[in-house]
């Protein structure tokens, strides 16, 4: 910790200190939906346990890496304001498209 109380890996590449907490939250939800979802699809797909437990690390970590540049290194200042509406409106478009390609690709077993 430092002498602010926020760890010390809360600063972006500048040195600014920011708000750890949407990366804690992202990192946290990838590694549930990772291990819980990914060992059992795995299996649907013929891949054995240990492979699949693997893959799902595999996925894990490249996730976090991209939570870490999108929320920590690349991230501005705590005290920097609001961000404007329009890049964060399209942040949330992509990550919702993002997120209804994976819902699509996890109904591929079930065909």
């Amino acid at each position: 910790m430092s002498r602010s109380g926020r760890p010390r890996f809360a600063r972006n590449r500048r040195g600014e200190p920011i708000d750890p907490v949407p990366f804690l939250v992202s990192v946290g939800l990838a590694f549930m939906l990772a291990f819980s979802i990914g060992p059992i699809y795995g299996i649907a797909y013929g891949l054995p346990l240990s492979t699949s437990l693997a893959a799902s690390g595999v996925a894990f970590a490249g996730i976090a890496t991209v939570a870490y540049a999108q929320f920590v290194s690349g991230a501005p200042a705590a005290d920097a304001g609001p961000l404007p509406t329009a890049p964060r409106f399209e942040r949330l478009l992509y990550a919702a498209l993002a997120l209804g390609v994976v819902l699509a690709g996890l109904t591929l077993p079930l065909l």
